[in-house]
């Protein structure tokens, strides 16, 4: 009967020892956040987590793509967005918890060149005198968006608009132009911080190109993980995670 008891009081401790732990992990949130600040996002989820033992899981892709996902039902507690417009697709469709939307951060954008490339002229972009111009989809990725916009207004999208060669994201188009696959690139100036084979020959600042104010919004989604999603956007709000946004090139609202 000793030993029996021994045994018992062996098997109780070795399943406390495997079921303890498991019970003890706080659930994890998903955030659907923009290609263009995937790596400032992610430096941020590591230091959430080790304050609050939440781990955070990121799915990163183009505006347009992910919030068409949220509207479809897609898992997601907090959505990043490169723009208001598709913040705005997502919360007409009344996924957005009201009262949480905020516009957290700014950009700019600027044209590229691979870094091979000496004596490029800004000028050649507007003549329509490149043979491959690379930037997001101009009908839907932000910052395809905004360069089409940019263009527009200089008048000169339907000398460009045949040269214009889509990408799905704006990493993408960063590695096309590092890759010298094409000629030029309209991306966020953010993306070039980290590229190591860009050269940056126009920035656009939206104090000399109003019509180009690029702003970033985040909002909950409504969901299970409405909760921790709050708690996750006040972080992102607070100075540990501004720090990160200053020292990776966005700019405050």
């Amino acid at each position: 009967m000793k030993k029996l008891l021994q045994r018992l009081a062996v098997g109780i401790t070795v399943l406390a020892a495997f079921s303890t732990p498991v019970a003890a992990q706080p659930p994890g949130l998903v955030v659907s956040v923009a290609a263009s600040v995937f790596d400032a996002l992610d430096e941020i989820a590591g230091l959430y987590r080790a304050a609050t033992g939440v781990a955070v899981a990121l799915n990163a892709g183009g505006s347009n793509t992910l919030a068409r996902q949220i509207v479809e039902g897609a898992k997601a507690g907090l959505f990043l967005s490169a723009d208001e417009a598709q913040m705005d697709v997502v919360e007409k469709a009344g996924r957005v918890v009201p009262g949480t939307r905020t516009r957290l951060l700014t950009n700019e954008l600027v044209v590229i060149t691979p870094k091979s490339t000496l004596d490029f002229e800004p000028s050649r972009v507007l003549e329509g005198s490149i043979d491959r111009l690379a930037m997001g989809e101009p009908a839907a990725v932000p910052a395809g968006v905004y360069g089409r916009r940019w263009l527009e207004h200089e008048g000169a999208w339907r000398r460009v608009e045949s040269k214009v060669v889509p990408f799905p994201t704006v990493r993408a188009v960063v590695t096309a132009v590092e890759a010298a696959r094409v000629d030029a690139g309209i991306v966020y100036w953010t993306d070039t911080l980290t590229a190591k084979n860009v050269r940056v020959i126009t920035r656009l600042s939206s104090k000399q190109h109003p019509y180009l104010d690029i702003s970033y919004p985040a909002a909950v989604i409504k969901g299970p993980s409405e909760a921790e999603a709050k708690k996750f956007l006040e972080f992102l709000k607070g100075p540990a995670a501004r720090a990160v946004f200053d020292r990776r090139g966005f700019g405050r609202p």
